[in-house]
């Protein structure tokens, strides 16, 4: 099945073994889906640990045989029923340039050669992008390390001795003693995992880019072969998998976590698509707010500032000394402008209920930061179909102004590169836009 984020109510269910399968996953939060299902990966993952409420979401609700689905997108399936939720600019099955497009920029990802297929496998190339960003991110910790059992056999012990071995092989006795010691090794079940998920993606249509196009990750990887080189085998696949299906629990490498489930995603999906674990939930999903978000402040970078309420920098106080805030940008220079991000529909001059908590979240919450900054520009930046949005509203009685800036996503649009291009160019009117 396939629909797109925020479809409104539009996706009906006509089969009653889908129905089955997709309420079990329709109603419920995030973090209880990701507590009882390991093989559903959620970005941002660091759910409900910031106060962000991503936590109290629902992947899409369900009422008789009606899906209404929200700001997530990606795949999620339970047995051999899938569900596809496509971003709302996306104007074919095939072609969901602009999920691709943040998720690029986002992850810092240079793939001009990539276009999509029509094929099924696609919604698993998420899980390939987020490889080389979530490699590097582990490596900052250094080479992952384990104990690992050595044996020998010869006159200098140093260790213990395995007396089933020696009598095996040193009977009649010729002065050599078997033996086996635990020493630190780069060679383990997690860079073993990483040097088969690095081959395997080798051989995806567009693998090679993603692992050459960094020269960092070129790097990385040359790293993990040189330190697996005396243990890799194609043959070993299902002996390295099943030594790391148990999470890391190491107090120092804990930025390897994340990439031990991606790896164990990419080189398991045939497994999970095809519902080989029965009842299982599994599937890759990313919060369009959050997406879009970070892909604005990719191209905002330079002039703003991007506080972040999940690692505390750039953190402004709204009082002299307490309750923190986070407005999405804070411009560098004077005069201060501040801003939010917002992935719903604005391309339209829409009231509120006095006490509608609509107007909160999409105007009030923006004007009390422009406060906070002694600032008269305050925006709203949202993705508008096809054409650019522009309009200033102002605040009565002050000299306060609010502007909506819609950034125009192309929709019939032939090639990947051709959307990239306009997209450049879209983004240089955003940026003019937020300067005059």
């Amino acid at each position: 099945m396939r629909t797109t984020d925020n479809n409104g109510g539009s996706e009906i269910i006509d089969s009653d073994n889908s129905f089955i399968n997709l309420s079990l996953i329709a109603n419920r939060n995030l973090v209880d889906l990701q507590k009882e299902n390991p093989d559903l990966l959620i970005f941002p993952q660091s759910l409900g640990q910031y106060r962000d409420d991503v936590e109290k979401s629902h992947i899409f609700s369900l009422e008789e045989k009606t899906i209404t689905t929200y700001n997530l997108m990606g795949f999620v399936g339970r047995n051999e029923t899938q569900l596809t939720i496509s971003s709302r600019f996306a104007k074919s099955d095939d072609k969901d340039y602009f999920l691709h497009y943040m998720l690029q920029k986002v992850f810092s990802i240079n793939l001009l050669k990539f276009d999509q297929t029509g094929s099924r496998e696609n919604i698993w190339d998420f899980l390939l992008y987020l490889f080389p960003y979530f490699l590097k991110k582990a490596y900052t910790q250094g080479m992952y390390k384990a104990y690992k059992k050595e044996e020998y056999n010869d006159p200098n012990v140093r260790g213990t001795i395995d007396v089933k071995r020696h009598i095996a092989r040193n009977i009649p006795f010729a002065g050599k003693i078997a033996y086996s010691t635990r020493v630190h090794s780069y060679d383990n079940p997690i860079t073993q995992l990483v040097r088969h998920t690095v081959e395997y993606i080798k051989t995806h249509p567009f693998g090679a880019g993603l692992l050459t196009s960094d020269i960092a990750v070129r790097n990385i990887i040359g790293k993990f072969n040189s330190a697996t080189q005396n243990s890799y085998s194609k043959n070993s696949l299902q002996k390295v998998i099943f030594a790391n299906l148990r999470p890391i629990s190491h107090p120092y490498f804990t930025e390897y976590r994340m990439l031990q489930k991606i790896c164990l995603q990419i080189l398991r999906r045939e497994k999970l698509t095809y519902g080989v674990e029965n009842n299982k939930v599994y599937g890759l999903l990313f919060d369009g707010a959050w997406l879009w978000e970070e892909y604005l402040n990719t191209i905002l970078k330079n002039d703003y500032l991007h506080p972040e309420n999940k690692t505390g920098k750039n953190r402004h106080y709204l009082f002299e000394n307490f309750q923190s805030i986070y407005p999405d940008f804070i411009s560098k220079g004077y005069p201060k402008k501040v801003g939010d991000a917002k992935y719903i529909p604005l391309g339209k001059q829409q009231a509120y209920g006095e006490n509608s908590e609509r107007a909160v979240s999409i105007y009030y919450k923006t004007i009390a930061y422009m406060y906070r900054f002694n600032s008269n520009n305050g925006f709203l930046l949202f993705p508008n179909p096809n054409n650019s949005y522009f309009e200033t509203y102002k605040i009565k009685e002050t000299d306060g102004v609010l502007k909506k800036i819609g950034l125009a996503i192309p929709q019939a649009i032939g090639k990947y590169t051709d959307f990239i291009n306009k997209m450049n160019e879209n983004e240089l009117e955003l940026i003019k836009k937020l300067s005059d």
